[in-house]
């Protein structure tokens, strides 16, 4: 077995895979085109063979429309992309909102411990009265709206209301500062943007009305007609805004100005834009990334309730901002039926069991987070045994958890299988590229610990070598491609010049005509899982030798409680030759990272991966830089510590100060010098 999968233990074996949404659709294809299709591996072949697929999941899924499609697909205006279910004419906002009862479609939670339950019948009165006032504001079909908002159940009417009247939408959370913030919405303008005035995160509470005041002032030679104020999150009444720019107005006024029609839903094409998502911005102006209707709700359909067994039954609990990709994708879970829970703050806050009591109060069945709350979690003592799990709630409803921002270690893997016992565990690999998954759970196989299980139906994705060749057999490391295409391929990058060359340089330059995703990955021969090794661009190669920095962070996971934290980077500046692969550890409080320490993980990464792996030098930090979403910022440091331009403003950090401490490692010679000279002096 190649060091990839030393870990690769098999942690759970489905008990009746029968009963997976996943399986029920498998039969129902079988039936409809007298195919035998065994297993989930059969039918992904057949959905990526087959064009028909997608016609399939339009009719399973009963999408709502005025006019049906002509055909499946055709050519599209470029060679790389297809025009799918053209003379189909639907609205995404109808269909999330097709169910119209007293059921409960949307909790809104916030960590100062206000929770509010919206039937799907006062949603959709909420989206009408918005509708209504920006119908009268003059929208367009085709028009912006934008916002800086929280993740709330106002966030997401807003959203429903500009696409159900052809608008199209884009979001961004209130910790994105103003700069960053005009960076983005610059590039797109906005006609009408909603702000939150006042935030309340961690406990503290932040006034937000300065930056408001600099981003419309910003915004109003862009087109900026009018910015709607949201109440306070915390009182539910309006901030204080002396000097307030003209254009703005509370939201209460706003939703009186309304033209008091009712909800309608204007008919567009399945390709027409919805959404606008926004790439990082390290290293220029960030990418705006112009995703469908039809594509974002079918496949968001699909992957919910695939993935997850999303139905009416079933209550969806994800942690995200408004401002990650992941919020976008949360939505069509109410399609299914599903209710989903909104939180607002930290998850931390006032400790990691707020969130737990959130998630077993409210019943939820599927949890969808990052790794990171999992590392924290298990942080606060808990363990894998049983015994030692009495301070976790019942969690009498919870049935799935969902994994997706970072890979997820082997160690960690089993940590979390082990202490939620018969919950269904699954990590997810995606992007804000496609807001899709290309690698995703499958509820009727076998998990793997550290492994994602399958290609995501409709996802042609192969791992290519260097020259083109798929080598995903062979149980090496390749760079992850979709090679088909597929409707949730982004349909534009906002401002892009006439023929696309943004947009296809970035996604088809590498291999001409393929889809390259930009990550790592390798696929297990055995258990056909995989394992995603981290972005390619920040693939460690030191003297020749390529590997992801996940694979470090799975063999170190055994020193979880010596060791805080690590980051594993490579680094060649200007005058290196070679990389060199640096590795940087926070230790816990009052604790330091002494020689022998050093020598115990060069020893576990020696024999557990190889001593090509072995980093050429490890450094104590104080921290390591994280996303607002809980995603390492690898890149960040990487082009820090090699001497290259980073641009830090757009990026919407958890600790952006942590970044200041790598500067010192442009001198590599000198921080080791540094630091031998501190031991000495210990000594």
């Amino acid at each position: 077995m190649t060091p990839h999968f030393t870990q690769s233990r098999l942690i759970r074996t489905p008990k009746d895979h029968r009963t997976s949404r996943v399986d029920a659709f498998k039969r129902w294809v079988n039936t409809k085109h007298g195919l035998s299709l065994k297993n989930y591996h059969d039918l992904h072949h057949y959905s990526v063979s087959d064009y028909t697929f997608w016609q399939d999941l339009w009719q399973y899924f009963n999408i709502v429309y005025s006019v049906p499609p002509e055909t499946i697909v055709t050519e599209g205006r470029l060679p790389e992309l297809r025009t799918w279910f053209p003379g189909a004419r639907l609205n995404y906002a109808e269909n999330v909102l097709r169910f119209n009862g007293d059921a409960i479609a949307v909790t809104a939670a916030r960590e100062t411990g206000q929770v509010a339950h919206y039937s799907f019948r006062e949603l959709r009165r909420m989206v009408g009265g918005l509708a209504a006032a920006m119908r009268a504001s003059g929208l367009q079909v085709g028009d912006r709206v934008a916002a800086v908002v929280t993740n709330s159940v106002d966030a997401l009417a807003i959203a429903l209301a500009a696409i159900s009247l052809g608008a199209v939408f884009s979001s961004m959370a209130p910790d994105m500062g103003p700069q960053g913030v005009l960076g983005r919405y610059r590039q797109t303008g906005p006609r009408l943007v909603f702000f939150d005035t006042e935030v309340v995160y961690a406990g503290k509470t932040t006034d937000l009305t300065a930056n408001i005041r600099e981003v419309v002032e910003g915004l109003v030679p862009h087109g900026l007609r009018r910015a709607v104020l949201l109440p306070s999150t915390k009182t539910g009444k309006p901030v204080g805004f002396p000097g307030a720019p003209p254009v703005c107005q509370t939201l209460k006024d706003f939703v009186a100005s309304g033209d008091g029609r009712p909800l309608e839903f204007e008919q567009l094409p399945f390709e027409h834009p919805v959404f606008i998502v926004y790439s990082s911005g390290t290293t220029g102006p960030p990418k705006c990334i112009v995703h469908c209707a039809g594509g974002l709700l079918l496949n968001g359909i699909k992957d919910g309730a695939f993935g997850s067994n999303l139905c009416p039954d079933q209550c969806y609990y994800q942690y995200t901002t408004a401002g990650w990709a992941v919020w976008n994708t949360m939505i069509p879970a109410l399609a299914c039926g599903a209710r989903i829970i909104l939180y607002d703050g930290s998850p931390f806050f006032p400790s990691i069991k707020s969130t737990l009591k959130i998630i077993n109060d409210q019943g939820a069945t599927v949890w969808g987070t990052s790794p990171r709350f999992f590392v924290e979690l298990r942080s606060q003592g808990i363990t894998s045994s049983h015994e030692n799990t009495a301070e976790l709630p019942a969690f009498e409803s919870l049935q799935t958890i969902a994994c997706s921002g970072s890979p997820l270690t082997a160690p960690m893997f089993e940590w979390i299988q082990g202490t939620f016992r018969d919950v269904y565990v699954y990590s997810i690999y995606g992007g804000t590229d496609t807001c899709a998954a290309f690698l995703t759970g499958v509820p009727s196989q076998p998990t793997y610990a550290g492994e994602l299980q399958g290609k995501a139906l409709g996802m042609a994705v192969e791992l290519f070598d260097d020259a083109g060749r798929n080598a995903e057999d062979a149980g090496v490391p390749g760079e992850l491609v979709c090679t088909r295409p597929h409707p949730v391929m982004p349909v534009a990058l906002w401002g892009d010049d006439a023929d696309d060359s943004t947009l296809r340089r970035t996604y088809f330059g590498r291999f001409p005509g393929v889809w390259h995703q930009g990550d790592f990955a390798v696929k297990n021969p055995r258990t056909g899982g995989l394992v995603v090794l981290g972005r390619s661009d920040g693939v460690l190669n030191p003297s020749g030798v390529r590997f992801g920095s996940a694979e470090v962070y799975g063999v170190l996971e055994q020193f979880h409680g010596t060791v805080a934290d690590t980051l594993c980077v490579g680094q060649r500046r200007a005058q290196d030759a070679v990389e060199r692969a640096l590795l940087f550890v926070k230790m816990p409080p009052g604790r330091r990272l002494d020689d022998g320490l050093k020598a115990r993980i060069r020893h576990a990464i020696r024999t557990q991966l190889s001593p090509r792996y072995l980093p050429a030098h490890i450094f104590q930090v104080d921290d390591i830089p994280y996303s607002a979403n809980g995603k390492k910022i690898e890149m960040a440091v990487k082009k820090i510590i090699s001497g290259l331009d980073f641009l830090a403003a757009g990026m919407a950090l958890a600790n952006p100060d942590s970044l200041k401490e790598y500067y010192k490692y442009r001198d590599y010679e000198g921080a080791v010098a540094r630091e031998k000279a501190e031991e000495s002096a210990r000594l």
